[in-house]
């Protein structure tokens, strides 16, 4: 066990939340570029493919690139990750997405200045349910999340070497991302990854944007508790399915 290790998650998961959520900045805020000059939601979702394998591939040498709490205990619960590892990940990744927020923040700051749309700026920085529904939001996350760490756990099976990581590397869990967004992501957003919802989250109820609205605790253990379940659970499955492969 190394310090490479935390730094490599805290690297990768900082990279992610900046990438990702910059593309849905540059869609959604007004007077960028490519606000109303693109087709959203398929440019956010081809963003958040590339977003997850470019730090994949940059920092997956260090750690592993888990970059998500829920990828973490489901290795975890597959038997393939050390219990002792996965409290530090997890805080070196929740410390990445926040600060990858505030870069994004940074970046952006002069168009959160002339976006009036409140819901708009939130949902830079974090998900929300297209139609809200406790229960039906609940189960989207859970299911979205056991398909990605299941698909890791294939992944991990099928090119164990591949790029110098355990998933594949970043081509893989590239495709992995792109369909679960143009499948999957409908409905709630696909957050998927704590450190990529609740992190920013935190940091948008902190930093300075101007007129913005209230970051809806009330839904955020959603997209906060729902991945770790399905991380869980596609952790045992997985560990079940391939562990004469694993």
């Amino acid at each position: 066990m190394t310090l490479d290790m935390f730094f490599g998650e805290f690297l990768g998961t900082m990279m992610l939340v900046f990438l990702g959520n910059s593309v849905v900045a540059n869609v959604i805020l007004k007077k960028t570029k490519a606000n109303d000059n693109t087709s959203g939601w398929t440019v956010i979702t081809l963003g958040w493919m590339v977003a997850v394998a470019v730090p994949v591939m940059m920092f997956g040498f260090m750690s592993g690139a888990h970059f998500n709490p829920a990828v973490t205990v489901g290795q975890w619960a597959a038997g393939i990750f050390p219990a002792g590892l996965v409290l530090p990940y997890i805080g070196s990744q929740m410390a990445g997405g926040f600060v990858g927020a505030i870069v994004v923040y940074i970046f952006y700051r002069t168009h959160f200045n002339v976006t009036d749309d409140k819901d708009a700026k939130l949902g830079v920085f974090s998900t929300g349910p297209a139609i809200r529904s406790t229960a039906d939001n609940c189960i989207s996350e859970f299911i979205a999340t056991f398909v990605l760490v299941f698909a890791i756990m294939g992944a991990l099976v099928a090119s164990p070497d591949a790029g110098g990581t355990a998933i594949g590397g970043g081509l893989g869990i590239a495709w992995i991302i792109l369909a679960l967004g143009t499948a999957l992501g409908g409905t709630t957003g696909y957050a998927l990854n704590p450190a990529r919802d609740l992190s920013p989250r935190i940091a948008y109820a902190i930093l300075p944007i101007k007129d913005k609205r209230d970051p809806d605790w009330g839904y955020s253990w959603i997209p906060t508790i729902m991945p770790l379940l399905g991380g869980l659970a596609g952790g045992f499955a997985g560990g079940a399915v391939f562990t004469n492969f694993l």
